[in-house]
């Protein structure tokens, strides 16, 4: 009898600690595939904003861009204003941006994507070409990502 009562007892509690562990699984299934294609979303946005910048699409950057974002280039430092007219005006124009490798990390509200490129761009009327690693982040508001800093690291070779 004692027997017969242990073995329902392990029956009962595998029965229960299996029901318990496979919405575990698949909550934690849906949060890494949910957390997957924002990074691709993400990704998609970075090289899309490579096409706005390339185009001077004003309208599109302003809206990416946040009001506080800040930009970091090798000669400098600006807030959006700066950067929306430097862009409007061809002080830089940012003719092509190849990218080579281009990651996502997720934390909470906040995204950090990292583009490994070759930019061609016009500086003071010459083309330059550069290789950069470039560090954006951004944010989300209002269920959007903003652009909220952008900075150029050029990167020694390539």
């Amino acid at each position: 009898m004692k027997r017969k009562i242990l073995k329902l007892t392990v029956i009962i509690l595998g029965l229960g600690l299996f029901t318990v562990s496979v919405p575990q699984e698949v909550c934690a299934q849906e949060e890494k595939s949910d957390d997957e294609q924002t990074k691709q979303e993400l990704i998609a946005l970075c090289k899309q904003k490579w096409l706005w910048m390339a185009d001077k699409d004003m309208a599109k950057l302003d809206s990416l861009f946040d009001g506080q974002s800040v930009f970091i280039h090798m000669g400098g430092a600006g807030d959006k204003a700066q950067e929306m007219t430097t862009i409007e005006q061809g002080f830089i124009h940012y003719k092509h941006a190849e990218v080579f490798e281009i990651s996502a990390r997720i934390i909470d509200n906040t995204a950090v994507v990292l583009n490994r490129i070759r930019l061609t761009a016009v500086v003071g009327g010459n083309e330059v070409v550069n290789p950069f690693m470039v560090t954006e982040t951004y944010v989300r508001k209002g269920g959007k990502w903003k652009l909220a800093a952008l900075a150029f690291t050029r990167l020694m070779g390539n």
